[in-house]
C-alpha cells in the first residue's frame, strides 16, 4: 500500500518528464522563421534584405513578423532588382556585416550570378584571406508547381560547382533551421537552397531542435534510414522520395534500404556515402536537376576513384529530373519530376530483382 501511494505521489512527475522527449512538430517555414529571429536576436550584425520581406513578411511568409520586431534597419524591403540589392548584400559584408540576401526564387539570382560567384564566393582568396565574407542567399530552388521552365530549376550543381561557395539543401524542419543558423554564423558565402513545395510541411522536432541554440554542422548528411541492401542518396525534396521508395522496397520485396540526406552539396560529406556503399554494396542517387553534370554524377565520379569502387556490386545509378526546360502543362511537368517509383525502379534494377 506505501509502495503504491509513493507511486502515485511521483506519476505526475514521471509523466511530465515523458512529455518532454515527446516529439511537437514544426513546418520548415516556421523553422527558417525561428531561425531568422533567433540570428537577428542574437547578433547586431545580422540584417535581411530582398524584395517584400518586410511590411508584407516575404512571398512565402518564411520573414513573417520579422520587420515589426527589428525594425526598418535589420530587415529590409528592396526594389525589383536582384542585381542592385545582391551587390549592396555582398558589400555589406565586405564591411563586416552579416546579410541575409534573399531571391524570392532562385531562378531570379541569374540577374546577381556575377556577385554571388566574382565578388561573394571569389573574394577571400583574390584578397589572400583579409576579407571574409560571411553571406547568405536563400530562397526557393528547384520545381514548384505550374510555373513552367522560367521558375522551375534546380542551381544546386551549378552553385555547387564554384569553390569558395557553401552549398546547403535542407529537407525537414531540423535541417532548416539547425543549417540556416549554422549558415548566418559561418565566414564564407552560403547559398542556401530551400523548396518551395516543403516550406507547409510540417516534421517532427525534439525539444532540442526548438532551443535558440541549436546549429547543425555543415558538411555533415544525415542517415535518415539505416540498411544494409542498397543506399539511396538525396538532399532537398528528394530525400522524401527515397523515403518513399524505402517504405515500398521494404513492404513488397523485403529490401532494407538505407537513406542519406545530404544536408549540403558543399563541402560534400563523400565519407557517409562511402561508408554506406561500403556496407550495402549499391547506391542510386536522386534529384531533380538535369542529368547532366549533376550531383548524382559527381557521387558516382567520386565512387569511381575511391576504394569504395572496390565494394560495387551494381553500377551507380542516377535518378534524376528530365533532360529537357520544365513544361508547363501538368501532366507533363509531373512527366519531366523524378518519382519514388523511379527510385524503385531504378533499386529494383541495382538488386537485380525482376
Amino acid at each position: 500500500m506505501a509502495l503504491n501511494r509513493i507511486s502515485k505521489l511521483f506519476a505526475p512527475a514521471r509523466l511530465a518528464a515523458q512529455s518532454k522527449c515527446l516529439a511537437s512538430t514544426m513546418t520548415v517555414r516556421d523553422a527558417l522563421n525561428q531561425a531568422l529571429a533567433e540570428e537577428l536576436a542574437r547578433d547586431d550584425r545580422v540584417f535581411v534584405m530582398g524584395e517584400e520581406v518586410a511590411q508584407y513578411d516575404g512571398a512565402y511568409k518564411v520573414s513573417k513578423g520579422l520587420w515589426k520586431k527589428f525594425g526598418d534597419q535589420r530587415v529590409v524591403d528592396t526594389p525589383i532588382t536582384e542585381m542592385g540589392f545582391a551587390g549592396i548584400a555582398v558589400g555589406a559584408a565586405f564591411a563586416g556585416l552579416r546579410p541575409v540576401c534573399e531571391f524570392m526564387t532562385f531562378n531570379f539570382s541569374m540577374q546577381a550570378i556575377d556577385h554571388i560567384i566574382n565578388s561573394a564566393a571569389k573574394t577571400y582568396y583574390m584578397s589572400a584571406g583579409r576579407v571574409p565574407v560571411p553571406i547568405v542567399f536563400r530562397g526557393p530552388n528547384g520545381a514548384a508547381a505550374g510555373v513552367a521552365a522560367q521558375h522551375s530549376q534546380d542551381f544546386s550543381a551549378w552553385f555547387a560547382h564554384c569553390p569558395g561557395l557553401k552549398v546547403v539543401t535542407p529537407y525537414s524542419a531540423e535541417d532548416a533551421k539547425g543549417l540556416l543558423k549554422a549558415s548566418i554564423r559561418d565566414d564564407n558565402p552560403v547559398v542556401f537552397l530551400e523548396n518551395e513545395i516543403l516550406y507547409g510541411q510540417a516534421f517532427p522536432v525534439s525539444d532540442e531542435v526548438l532551443k535558440d541554440d541549436f546549429v547543425l554542422p555543415i558538411g555533415k548528411a544525415k542517415i535518415e534510414r539505416a540498411g544494409d541492401h542498397i543506399t539511396l542518396v538525396g538532399y532537398s525534396k528528394s530525400v522524401e522520395l527515397c523515403l518513399q521508395a524505402a517504405d515500398e522496397l521494404k513492404a513488397n520485396y523485403g529490401v532494407n534500404a538505407e537513406v542519406i540526406n545530404l544536408r549540403t552539396l558543399r563541402p560534400l560529406d563523400f565519407e557517409s556515402i562511402r561508408a554506406s556503399v561500403m556496407k550495402t554494396h549499391r547506391i542510386v542517387t536522386v534529384e531533380q536537376g538535369w542529368p547532366f553534370a549533376g550531383i548524382g554524377a559527381e557521387i558516382g565520379a567520386q565512387l569511381m576513384e575511391a576504394d569504395a569502387f572496390d565494394y560495387l556490386d551494381a553500377p551507380v545509378l542516377r535518378v534524376t529530373g528530365v533532360d529537357v526546360p520544365m513544361p508547363f502543362t501538368q501532366t507533363l511537368e509531373a512527366a519531366a519530376l523524378p518519382s519514388a517509383a523511379h527510385v524503385v525502379k531504378m533499386a529494383k534494377r541495382a538488386l537485380n530483382i525482376q
